[in-house]
């Protein structure tokens, strides 16, 4: 795989110091402009506070860059001609020279090739309501990518207790830090519970050390952080937005990859705002985890 590397990345890479990978999805499809920017910094801002270093991971012309720079970082927060870059995009998307911002699947991936063992997002892909055939590749690929994902659980918008079976099938661990309740992204409880909890980051390196040790499977460690309740979206506004967002979806036929950008657009909306404040305090919380993660690996 061919990787450009960022001057601080780079530096850390030589130095063994820690480093937290991070998508570039949620920059250009995720999140609305100008926020999108604006968070994407705090983010990497929050990393390094922690004492580790940020590798936000995108495609610019083609080139697959691990730590992109300001100026590449605004291009892929403004441009409308940013592809979505699962896993099996990569190679297509550099032979046409393209702008990407990759998704947990093409994150997972990257930064496992780089070397980068920590990755934080906000929620995994999963399996669609109403549509068990109709499944984000994000879970085939941590089935056999090794790298430690720390997210809000699978976003609500899917279907997360089958999410939860298609994660037992591939071998995908799953633990809750400090819970032992599976979150839902906007919510802290999706209502379906965790066999397995830590409650430090220490216990979280102690984990995946174990898990690097015994090496019988590839795949990947999920933790799962999920926001306190007084900071969740109201759960009863959320399964009201929810259901009239998914009828909109049917009524409208949206599929595919264009479901979860559509629902998130009319959470936004719906809510007023609140469902972005709320995904912004996710990804933070998260990129803090990480960076402690990271911390207490090296």
């Amino acid at each position: 795989m061919s990787i450009v590397y960022g001057a601080e990345v780079a530096r850390a890479r030589a130095a063994g110091a820690p480093v937290v990978a991070l998508e570039t999805t949620i920059v250009s499809h995720g999140l609305p402009r100008p926020d999108n920017l604006r968070v994407a910094r705090e983010i990497e801002a929050t990393v390094r506070a922690h004492g580790a270093v940020p590798a936000t991971i995108g495609m610019v012309g083609g080139q697959l860059v691990v730590g992109v720079d300001d100026e590449q970082l605004n291009r892929l927060a403004t441009s409308d001609k940013v592809a979505k870059l699962s896993a099996r995009d990569l190679a297509v998307a550099a032979a046409a020279g393209a702008d990407g911002a990759t998704t947990v699947a093409g994150t997972a991936v990257v930064a496992h090739a780089a070397g980068i063992g920590v990755f934080a997002t906000g929620g995994l892909g999963g399996v669609h309501r109403d549509a068990p055939f109709d499944e984000s590749a994000d879970l085939a690929t941590l089935g056999r990518t090794p790298i430690v994902v720390v997210c809000a659980g699978v976003k609500s918008i899917l279907d997360v207790g089958a999410t939860l079976e298609r994660l037992e099938t591939l071998g995908v661990a799953v633990v809750g830090y400090r819970t032992q309740a599976f979150p839902g992204f906007f919510v802290s409880d999706s209502g379906f519970a965790l066999d397995w909890s830590v409650d430090s980051p220490a216990e979280l390196a102690a984990v995946l050390r174990a898990q690097r040790a015994q090496a019988v499977h590839p795949g990947a460690l999920v933790v799962a952080n999920p926001l306190p309740p007084d900071e969740q979206l109201d759960p009863g506004l959320h399964d009201r937005v929810l259901a009239d967002g998914l009828a909109a979806l049917r009524r409208d036929g949206v599929r595919g990859k264009a479901v979860t950008p559509a629902l998130l657009a009319h959470f936004h909306a719906a809510t007023g705002g609140r469902s972005l404040e709320v995904n912004v305090r996710i990804i933070l919380r998260n990129a803090a985890l990480a960076a402690q993660l990271a911390v207490a690996l090296t």
